[in-house]
């Protein structure tokens, strides 16, 4: 049986991975534990849980600057920017409903070690762009500090930005610093239907190309829920400006086809349900990640539904694809496959029973120099390998 360590301050985590280190004991990094199953199953006999490493350290809503404890839940963050009129722009998704479980559950420190952004990312970049500060613990049981409170911060190499995206395999972050932004004052969505995969792509990236400001960029197709496919695009901002933008996106896209408009409520309701892949989160079929250029999904879709019971859906203009194996089967060699025949790309395993998740590469295989790479900023971080092993590559 697992054991847990608890600590609630930096130092406490500290001590415990001082010990797991002297004592070459791997550890598994949670938080509320709602991400356990994202990514290789980790075996170990100890767990480092940082859910009482909770609360708020700081927040300057003038400053737009946050300062958080890493288990903190990201419900309670969301909160609380959002009463201040406010919010984090990248738009963190939540899989608690794809692995089966309640939404909210997650800790910022759990959304950005995966480095989880949501349909916004199209306008305000990843997670980790939002990152000025963190404090952490290394797997040599070593703390230290990077970034800072401003939003103009050069630090030279950007650790927070390295270890965003790492899983927990490089170190524990205990404490992390964000930037904020306004929160618009009202959205819209502008929306074309039964349009094909390609002609939806075309239109997104045109949209993307103009002055509209498009803060969202999806398409829904129409084997997804029976229903014709949808294709949308969010605009955000002042009222007055949302209007403009919509007559502009009528005026370029007009000629696609049939146009309708979803108010503030509407709007809301489908891009929180594009973020959190409601579309496919039925059932327990493996269910893909693919970024890929945004011209290329429409292809590598083609060619799956060719061989493969799949449905899919896309975000991010295109350059995200969301896929459900609807037979059952993780099917890993044929999406790598049509992946590189469309043109290349990442394609990671979200969704898959554990002795799966162990058999094939979960992560998108890295070339030969970058894994080089990787793995010498694991020892550097890790030397011992006790965070997370395994989590993100076999015997790593």
């Amino acid at each position: 049986m697992s054991s847990a360590l608890k600590p609630r301050n930096t130092r406490e985590a500290e001590d415990a991975i001082k010990w797991a280190a002297a004592e070459e004991q791997p550890i598994e990094i949670i938080g509320q534990g709602s991400k356990r199953s994202l990514g290789r199953p980790v075996q170990t006999a100890h767990i480092l849980d940082l859910s009482d490493l909770n609360g708020i350290v700081s927040y300057e809503p003038a400053e737009l600057v946050l300062t958080v404890l890493a288990g903190t839940p990201i419900a309670d963050v969301e909160k609380l920017v959002d009463e201040n009129g406010q919010e984090l722009s990248f738009e963190p998704l939540d899989y608690g409903p794809l692995f089966g479980q309640p939404a909210g559950q997650g800790t910022i420190g759990g959304v950005l070690a995966a480095n989880l952004s949501g349909p916004r990312r199209v306008k305000a970049g990843a997670a980790r762009d939002h990152i000025l500060g963190m404090e952490a613990v290394s797997g040599r049981g070593e703390i230290f500090n990077s970034g800072g409170k401003v939003v103009k911060n050069v630090t030279g190499y950007d650790l927070p930005r390295a270890l965003c995206g790492s899983f927990g395999t490089l170190a524990v972050a205990t404490t992390v610093t964000l930037k904020v932004n306004p929160k618009p004052e009202t959205s819209a969505t502008f929306q074309l239907e039964g349009l094909d995969d390609a002609t939806a792509i075309k239109a997104l990236c045109a949209a993307l190309g103009s002055s509209a400001e498009v803060s969202g960029a999806a398409h829904l197709p129409s084997d997804l829920n029976g229903a014709a496919s949808r294709t949308v695009l969010r605009l955000e901002g002042f009222s007055t400006s949302v209007d403009y933008r919509f007559k502009t996106l009528e005026k370029l896209l007009g000629a696609y086809g049939s146009v309708s408009r979803l108010v503030e409520a509407q709007s809301v309701e489908l891009w929180r349900s594009i973020r959190d892949v409601f579309s496919i989160t039925d059932g327990t079929a493996p269910v893909w990640k693919v970024s890929v250029a945004p011209t290329s999904g429409p292809e590598l879709v083609r060619l799956l539904k060719e061989q493969l019971n799949i449905r899919a859906f896309y975000d991010w203009s295109g350059g995200l694809v969301w896929i459900s194996c609807d037979d059952g089967a993780d099917h890993s060699e044929a999406i790598r496959k049509a992946v590189k025949q469309s043109g290349g790309g990442h394609a990671t395993l979200v969704r898959g029973e554990p002795s799966v998740r162990s058999s094939v590469d979960v992560f998108q295989p890295q070339p030969k120099p970058l894994e080089a790479l990787s793995r010498r900023l694991k020892e550097q971080f890790d030397p011992k390998g006790i965070l997370n092993p395994g989590r993100m590559l076999a015997g790593g």
